[in-house]
């Protein structure tokens, strides 16, 4: 069975955070569909405020998705779709990401200088993780 799964992650600006969290884990930003989105709009079933130019590209406004490349356009796949909501991020995240990337100190370095906060580091028996922060505050864990 193939697992199909979407994590959904509230978002201030969603195309940021999907070009940010992309990078970082070497997957890719699924691409927009400027001729349909464009298609709404003159058919009246969308208007310009639902959309935006980013990256030169006419997109939804709403949200931007993330997937690995070898999944892009296939059903099933594993996603992130970050969502655009009106509130900030105010209080911990109740669910986070642990990635395993590659060597914890060099991961969290290049992270850091990409945006993330070091939150602090953590160790259970011989396990060591650090937990960081996204830059929109979302927080996760490298190990």
């Amino acid at each position: 069975m193939d697992l199909s799964i979407q994590i959904t992650v509230d978002s201030a600006n969603p195309h940021r955070q999907a070009v940010w969290w992309a990078e970082t884990l070497g997957w890719t930003v699924e691409p927009s569909d400027p001729d349909f989105i464009q298609k709404m709009i003159d058919e009246g079933h969308a208007s310009e405020d639902e959309t935006l130019i980013f990256d030169g590209e006419l997109a939804w406004r709403s949200g931007a998705g993330i997937c690995p490349l070898d999944q892009l356009g296939k059903v099933p796949r594993q996603r992130i779709l970050f969502q655009l909501v009106p509130e900030p991020k105010t209080v911990k995240n109740r669910v986070h990401l642990d990635l395993d990337l590659g060597d914890i100190d060099e991961v969290r370095g290049k992270l850091l200088t990409r945006g993330a906060t070091y939150l602090h580091a953590a160790a259970q028996g011989p396990f060591t993780w650090y937990t960081l922060a996204d830059p929109e505050g979302n927080e996760f864990c490298i190990r």
